[in-house]
């Protein structure tokens, strides 16, 4: 039966699916206990969240739901968690966005003390919720936090977009992997080398990734019915991981502009632009990706371009405007077909089990 895996038992999972974390604040409490109680394994990204707000998180999904859950953090990359930025890039960068904050009526950004929450607060605070899991990106915990994690009983669930990211995942004792390929929605993952030389494709990642290492793998991007779980489990994943299909259901905290981008034809044609966060990522082409691309190589590294048009996205979807917004969405997102996220974990075990029957699984 496809239900029963290394990853559903492990994680005490119904079905071997897993609701892709959403970071920016698009994750949402609703959505997490929908796919617990549907029985998958509900995820929500905190990366976004200082200590508090992710302690909160964690006693509102504890309080509406008693099945394991995940909580998502990215792990710091190069000098991410406090970059050094004078004070002329900063200006420069806010007389580039001016336009944009003076069109929805935004004052000027002031510099702040820091631009995005400390990670060692962040880690502590999912280490005091003890999720079931903490899945993170963008690299490996130091080998201390994987050890707490095992001593409190946390599985541990790391992303990668090359066999060498999986080897050196599973080399240093994470317990699962994601093997998340280029057609997935949302940021690139990559942490040994540039996204851009890590774009390997699910289906050719996912068999690769199997043979390489004996942990589970949980295959991700691309996938969005039936037919990509049943073909994914067929190459060798324990389980799958699913975002835009979710990011798309009227639980998830997407603006609602952003939601029925996700069903229109302008959804067909998506991209991978470091414009929105100073990270690659894959989203609906729109004029704010297109306006700002020429501009992609001056503009300051991740966090402090996420913080430049996080006000910019936030003011934008507030007054509907997806010209504006960062409109994260997978190559499946035609596949789409359910609004609710109930309906759409009954739908795809409903169509994933008929199809192993036919193939005699």
């Amino acid at each position: 039966m496809w239900k029963h895996t290394e990853v559903t038992r492990r994680l005490g999972l119904t079905v071997p699916i897993v609701q892709g974390p959403f970071g920016g604040g698009i994750s949402s409490v609703d959505l997490v206990v929908a796919v617990c109680e549907s029985g998958g394994l509900g995820s929500f990204g905190v990366h976004h969240l200082d200590g508090n707000g992710i302690r909160e998180v964690a006693a509102a999904i504890r309080a509406r739901t008693a099945r394991p859950f995940a909580l998502n953090l990215w792990v710091p990359l190069d000098d991410s968690d406090d970059p050094r930025l004078d004070d002329e890039v900063f200006a420069r960068n806010a007389a580039l966005l001016e336009p944009y904050f003076t069109e929805l009526g935004l004052a000027p950004p002031q510099r702040p003390q820091r631009f995005a929450p400390p990670y060692a607060a962040q880690i502590e605070a999912v280490l005091a919720a003890r999720p079931a899991v903490l899945s993170f990106v963008f690299g490996i915990p130091a080998p201390a936090i994987l050890q707490r994690c095992r001593e409190l009983d946390i599985v541990t669930v790391g992303a990668a977009t090359t066999v060498a990211e999986a080897v050196a995942l599973e080399q240093a004792g994470v317990d699962m992997i994601v093997a998340t390929g280029f057609e997935a929605g949302g940021h690139r993952v990559a942490f040994l080398r540039a996204p851009e030389a890590s774009l390997s494709g699910t289906f050719a990642l996912v068999p690769q990734v199997a043979d390489a290492v004996r942990i589970p793998v949980i295959a991700a991007g691309g996938i969005a019915d039936g037919r990509g779980i049943a073909a994914a489990l067929a190459l060798g994943a324990q389980a799958v991981q699913i975002g835009t299909a979710f990011l798309a259901c009227r639980e998830s905290n997407a603006n609602p502009a952003h939601r029925a981008m996700l069903f229109s034809d302008e959804a067909r044609e998506t991209a991978l632009t470091r414009v929105f966060s100073g990270r690659l990522a894959r989203g609906i082409r729109n004029r704010l990706m297109a306006e700002l691309e020429p501009h992609a190589a001056q503009l300051p590294p991740y966090p402090v371009q996420n913080w430049f048009t996080s006000a910019i996205k936030k003011a934008a979807g507030t007054q509907e405007r997806a010209d504006l917004m960062s409109l994260w969405c997978g190559q499946a997102a035609p596949l789409l077909t359910q609004r609710d996220a109930r309906s759409l974990m009954a739908t795809l075990v409903e169509d994933t089990s008929r199809i192993t029957r036919q193939l005699g699984g």
